[in-house]
């Protein structure tokens, strides 16, 4: 069976996200070496990604930055990969090799996880983190802790269960002092 893996990428010590139009997403987006990953590990996670999953106001914001950024390390990887959007509202979706998943959560992603090894990559948005982890479905969750005090963004772990055990699988710091956390969920 895959693993559910989310990711969360531009998360501040004071546990916000970097939203538009603050100075923690100029912070994260302005400066080359932010954007870029210094560990080719990760773009090897994402490329073995069995499915990208997202919703819709991801997709919205993701699918026109990496088709028309085509430099960017991670651009051919999500054109090129399995992405399938969890939405209600979406009735089409034009980048390459894109699902729509319409149906209840739960049942669309046990259909992803089955038939194989490997793993899937929820990329967000927080309204979908946060329904995943109330049906506790997330295998791993994977943070890009950025060394920023951000005092504005969005709480991701608001509306969530009270309890949400982790245990850390392995954490490592960049030359730019990001720290990637990675925990899994005991089961």
């Amino acid at each position: 069976m895959r693993k559910l893996i989310a990711t969360v990428f531009n998360y501040s010590l004071d546990g916000l996200l970097a939203d538009e139009d603050t100075e923690f997403w100029k912070f994260c987006f302005d400066l080359p070496e932010n954007r870029e990953p210094d560990d080719a590990g990760q773009l090897e996670f994402l490329r073995n990604a069995h499915a990208h999953v997202m919703g819709r106001t991801a997709y919205e914001g993701i699918a026109p930055a990496m088709t028309t950024a085509t430099d960017h390390p991670f651009s051919e990887i999500m054109t090129s990969g399995r992405k399938v959007v969890f939405s209600r509202t979406l009735k089409t979706a034009g980048w390459a090799n894109t699902t729509i998943a319409s149906g209840d959560t739960t049942e669309e992603i046990d259909k992803l996880r089955t038939g194989g090894e490997g793993h899937i990559v929820v990329w967000g948005g927080v309204t979908l983190w946060r329904s995943l982890m109330r049906l506790d479905l997330i295998d791993e969750l994977h943070v890009s802790m950025f060394p920023y005090v951000a005092g504005e963004g969005t709480r991701l772990f608001d509306g969530v269960p009270r309890s949400y055990a982790l245990e850390l699988m392995s954490s490592e710091g960049s030359r730019s002092g990001i720290v990637e956390l990675r925990y899994r969920r005991p089961r």
